[in-house]
């Protein structure tokens, strides 16, 4: 019981005492820039399933 208390301590130290927390400024920078790359990565997914779907389609239709 007494490593399982140590451990909490210490987590909390660590916590509070060594992490460096972003200020407000650069969290919503890196909001942003998370938000960005979301944006553009889901709009590459998307258009690579509609490229996809068309090329299939077609394909498809040939053998109809």
């Amino acid at each position: 019981m007494n490593k399982i208390t140590s451990y909490f301590r210490e987590s909390y130290h660590e916590l509070v005492h060594k992490v460096s927390w972003p200020t407000w400024q650069e969290l919503q920078s890196s909001t942003m820039i998370v938000l960005i790359a979301t944006i553009i990565i889901t709009l590459m997914v998307w258009g690579m399933d509609t490229l996809s779907h068309l090329v299939l389609t077609q394909y498809y239709k040939l053998f109809q």
